[in-house]
């Protein structure tokens, strides 16, 4: 677990990083607010990323790491391979940036994801989905374009831990940030952030119980890749991701006090809670740090729950809201 006070050498991404980065993406990505959550117990503050301009925590790296490329290289394009919220931020940086995009979605992705990417500017290349990393590839070696991965990125991991300065920026005295995981590049960011400029403040990770790679993974030492099967069944679509990222595990063994787990009903729950009680609309992952708080509000101390994203499927939201608050 957590290993560094001031960051840890050789990382892939510095504090440094992060501050640059927050530097580049301003004026184009929200600074989201802090909100109290008065209803919960104990206390706990939300930052609201699920009201950027695509609804997700996303938008940061994607500017960012279009923003670090050159211009002659930047001018060829991007791509990436994505089925929701990070090919939505890499459609809407690069149309912000004037470069053509490429995302590469899997086949039987929502009608609605397909053409919300569509609206942004992007061109959509339909593809298997486990052949959606190697055609995005292709798209790269014929076309000359970057790939900005969704989370094993040095620039995307450093554009995500700029949410993490503004927190610790409206927030004094903060001694627990709930960060959901999927791939790791959430956590990684604000890891870094924390690690360098609140020793007292503690970055504890939330996984479904039904893809909890990520805690498998710092428990043991080494990345440990689940059964897609088994992540799959998770209502928390955004992190399904089997195993974390090659660059990620690194920075979160040296900055990440922990990582817990919460169930289905537990993310549900949290879900209608934040729509009845906060009037926000997140979706399932986002909701991960609150669920984890109001199952054991004492462990947490003053603690800020991120709300990475909001894109959520109505027929869940509408699930959810069946769930007593």
């Amino acid at each position: 677990m957590r290993t560094a006070s001031q960051g840890a050498p050789g990382l892939a991404v510095t504090a440094g990083d992060v501050v640059a980065a927050r530097a580049r993406i301003a004026g184009h990505v929200v600074r989201t607010p802090l909100l109290p959550a008065s209803w919960a117990p104990g206390e706990l503050w939300l930052k609201a990323e699920s009201l950027q301009p695509i609804g997700a925590f996303k938008l940061r790296g994607a500017v960012n790491a279009i923003a670090r490329l050159r211009p002659d290289v930047r001018a060829r394009g991007v791509v990436t391979h994505s089925s929701g919220n990070h090919g939505q931020a890499v459609a809407w940086a690069a149309r912000a940036a004037g470069v053509p995009a490429v995302i590469v979605m899997p086949e039987g992705a929502t009608a609605v994801k397909v053409e919300a990417t569509r609206e942004l500017g992007a061109e959509v290349v339909m593809a298997p989905a486990a052949r959606r990393e190697r055609v995005a590839g292709t798209v790269r070696a014929e076309r000359g374009m970057t790939l900005i991965p969704p989370y094993d990125h040095a620039d995307v991991i450093a554009g995500q831990g700029t949410l993490a300065l503004e927190v610790l920026e409206d927030l004094d005295e903060i001694d627990t940030l709930l960060v959901p995981v999927g791939g790791g590049g959430l956590i990684s960011g604000v890891g870094i952030a924390v690690a360098s400029l609140s020793s007292r403040t503690r970055v504890i990770g939330v996984e479904p119980e039904l893809a909890a790679d990520a805690r498998a993974s710092l428990a043991r030492g080494h990345r440990v890749e689940w059964d897609a099967r088994s992540t799959a069944r998770t209502i928390a679509d955004g992190t399904r991701t089997p195993v974390v990222g090659e660059l990620n595990f690194p920075i979160m063994r040296a900055t990440v006090d922990d990582i817990v787990t919460v169930g289905e009903d537990e993310i549900l729950a949290a879900v209608a809670a934040l729509a009845r009680r906060s009037r926000l609309v997140v979706e399932p992952s986002g909701a991960l740090g609150v669920a984890a708080h109001l199952a054991d509000p004492a462990r947490y101390g003053r603690a800020v729950a991120v709300l990475s994203g909001g894109n959520i499927d109505p027929a869940v939201l509408f699930r959810a809201l069946a769930f007593p608050v």
